[in-house]
């Protein structure tokens, strides 16, 4: 029995990156011999086991035969004859298809070193078609190395066009697509995700409604000849400047989904194209089955950025309403979340990425000034039921019209 350690590991420890999982292989045991050993089996397609002590995943080396569609349309071959160099090969990138025995010597029999040296995002073999799940690894691994110089290998880049032109993508499950899709939306360069996506052909299948914002013009003196996917992609990159979260991002990158959606007669002004996103926002939210908290800040930004926009511009009444609209009364971090998102998009053009975003703090201002308002002083002056909510927008709209005459 030989035990090896694979993988990223391999991988991270070579770029001189920060080791996260440990994941071994064992060559050469079969699931007896391991569970005689004190490790507990937790696989249940291919056997996988817990260490009786360090509780890191060790894997028995297998070998993959496709007998359907999609990513778990596979049989495997775990039997103890089963070699080092089968197992990698029917791993995705040659710099994931390299493993680390116990006296630290690195077997690397598909040249994964020399595609790290090189900086390339190369498949290990021709199995790669077999698989669709790969398309979005490579697309989230070339968000996540870009940084450092990584680009995805013009042959694995066609291979992965194959994959999407032979509508193996369909297959797979809403889970997959959006578990590959929140991590890569934590990576340094998201944008890149999406971007390599679109190269593969694979945006039109999984993302449509992303994929109808490319060509779709803006005013340039608004966005700087960016059409509206370039934008998006812009704004996205700004947020991770700002070090948004991932509900943050994936709000940018869909806040401007309705501009594909508004008459072309209405172009570039995209005229309601605010409104025009809530409806495709909530179709790739149920599509993905987005968490409700993501879905919910989304669906806000995507119907109220114009308005926070022009925040300066509103009347006392309209400010209340906002704040209605957000919750803010009772969310204020979501609140500040939506904001941040609305300076994401402001910024998201070129030679905008550092310019000033007054409505941010003019909204903060107002809501504190708005919050001076009691709900107890409504109540303590006989107000009941419906009326008391009346009577709160109505003296909150007034302390703001006193607070607009005095700036």
């Amino acid at each position: 029995m030989e035990i090896y350690l694979v993988g990223g590991a391999v991988r991270d420890e070579l770029l001189g990156l920060t080791v996260k999982d440990r994941d071994h292989l064992v060559v050469g045991a079969s699931a007896e011999q391991m569970t005689a050993l004190g490790y507990r089996q937790v696989g249940k397609s291919f056997p996988v086991f817990l260490h009786p002590q360090s509780g890191q995943e060790y894997a028995l080396a297998r070998t993959e035969r496709k007998a359907g569609h999609g990513y778990g349309g596979f049989d495997f071959d775990a039997a103890p004859t089963v070699t080092l160099e089968e197992d990698l090969k029917r791993r995705d990138l040659t710099i994931n298809a390299m493993a680390q025995d116990q006296q630290g010597v690195i077997h690397d029999p598909y040249n994964g070193r020399a595609d790290l040296d090189a900086r390339l995002l190369r498949h290990v073999s021709e199995a790669f078609v077999e698989d669709p799940l790969r398309v979005l690894r490579v697309a989230r691994f070339a968000a996540r190395f870009h940084h450092l110089g990584f680009t995805v290998a013009k042959e694995t880049l066609s291979l992965m066009q194959r994959l999407s032109d032979s509508g193996e993508l369909d297959y797979l499950s809403a889970e997959r697509v959006w578990q590959e899709t929140e991590r890569a939306l934590g990576e340094p360069n998201p944008e890149i995700y999406f971007q390599v996506l679109a190269q593969c052909h694979a945006l039109p299948h999984l993302f449509p409604e992303l994929a109808a914002l490319s060509g779709v013009p803006q005013p340039p003196q608004w966005h700087g000849g960016l059409d509206a996917w370039q934008h998006t992609l812009k704004s996205l990159q700004r947020a991770v400047a700002l070090n948004a979260s991932g509900a943050e991002r994936f709000a940018v990158l869909v806040h401007d989904l309705g501009k594909a959606l508004t008459p072309e007669a209405q172009w570039p002004r995209h005229i309601g194209h605010e409104h025009a996103g809530i409806k495709p926002v909530k179709a790739l939210c149920e599509r993905l089955r987005v968490p409700n908290d993501w879905r919910d800040l989304a669906l806000l930004v995507a119907e109220l950025h114009l308005k926070v926009h022009r925040a300066e511009e509103l009347k006392p009444a309209t400010l209340v309403r906002l704040f209605d609209q957000l919750d803010a009364w009772r969310k204020p971090e979501r609140f500040a979340q939506v904001l941040l998102c609305c300076q994401c998009d402001a910024q998201g053009r070129p030679e905008q990425h550092d310019a000033p975003y007054p409505a941010a703090h003019y909204l903060q201002s107002a809501l504190a000034e708005a919050n001076q308002v009691a709900v107890k002083d409504v109540i303590a002056d006989g107000f009941t039921g419906a009326a008391i909510r009346d009577e709160l927008s109505k003296r909150r709209g007034e302390v703001l019209g006193r607070w607009k005459a005095a700036r």
